[in-house]
């Protein structure tokens, strides 16, 4: 009886983890170049039940079989699908990737450590200095310190601020006619390597590999999150009703033992 309250217990903890991703993915469902995350479910080992001092096999221990211990969660993971592309006309600045591929941005933390980091989000803006930065303040830098990893003014993009510019689907900018700088647009080897760092940045691990990316960039565009929010709303049903079988189960678990000590007791 005891196992079937830790049994409930494990899915309705596995169920609460679930509705926590989903919710996630609901709050970032505006957010441009989001990825939506997933969890797996997997089961604890069996374990093999032994039937003790019993008189029917001469007091030696029998085996009665293999029990399920319950679940626990397997992994979160990320889902990199493209996201369906929004169209901005007034904002020449804004760009999307078609494709896999990440822009790489040089991220400045609180204690003003920098370091490269890479998102979908292509929401950027240009500076009175004619930087192009990210909505955050961060510096979008060029293909050379993109795949080479490395931060500095010589991976800044900047451009004329007072002047109209276009980016073609390569990432070269284009100003006055002019190439003025390529857009830093790598893919990862494995993007197992990949990390979660939050504001919608990714972190590379050690161990990771840039590569070139053949992805295409489009102008007046933003690529909205891959997160579908009828399927979503449908999945928290569906984990809902899990959790509240999860409690029905410990109720009728807790009737049987009480039950067992205040009847079976007095017999």
């Amino acid at each position: 009886m005891l196992k079937g309250l830790y049994t409930a217990y494990t899915g309705m903890v596995q169920e609460q983890r679930r509705l926590d991703t989903l919710t996630n993915n609901l709050a970032n469902s505006n957010t441009a170049g989001y990825k939506k995350e997933g969890m797996t479910t997997r089961s604890f080992e069996d374990e093999l039940a032994i039937r003790i001092k019993d008189s029917g096999s001469n007091y030696h221990p029998r085996a009665i079989g293999n029990l399920k211990m319950g679940v626990k969660i397997g992994e979160t993971y990320t889902d990199w699908s493209q996201g369906p592309l929004k169209v901005t006309l007034d904002e020449p600045h804004n760009l999307a990737l078609q494709g896999n591929g990440f822009f790489a941005i040089e991220y400045t933390d609180k204690q003003g450590n920098s370091s490269v980091k890479y998102t979908r989000n292509g929401e950027f803006v240009v500076d009175n200095q004619g930087y192009l930065r990210t909505v955050d303040g961060d510096y979008v830098l060029n293909q050379d310190a993109a795949m080479n990893g490395t931060t500095g003014a010589a991976g800044y993009i900047q451009i004329n601020p007072l002047g109209e510019f276009t980016v073609e689907q390569n990432g070269a900018i284009y100003q006055d006619g002019n190439v003025v700088a390529q857009l830093g647009v790598v893919d990862v080897e494995d993007y197992n390597y990949l990390e979660h760092y939050g504001e919608n940045l990714y972190d590379l691990l050690e161990g990771g590999q840039t590569i070139a990316s053949e992805a295409t960039v489009e102008q007046y565009a933003l690529e909205t999150s891959n997160y579908n929010i009828v399927d979503e709303l449908v999945s928290m049903i569906t984990v809902q009703r899990a959790y509240d079988a999860g409690q029905r189960m410990i109720r009728a678990e807790d009737e049987t033992l009480e039950m067992a000590v205040s009847q079976v007791g007095r017999v």
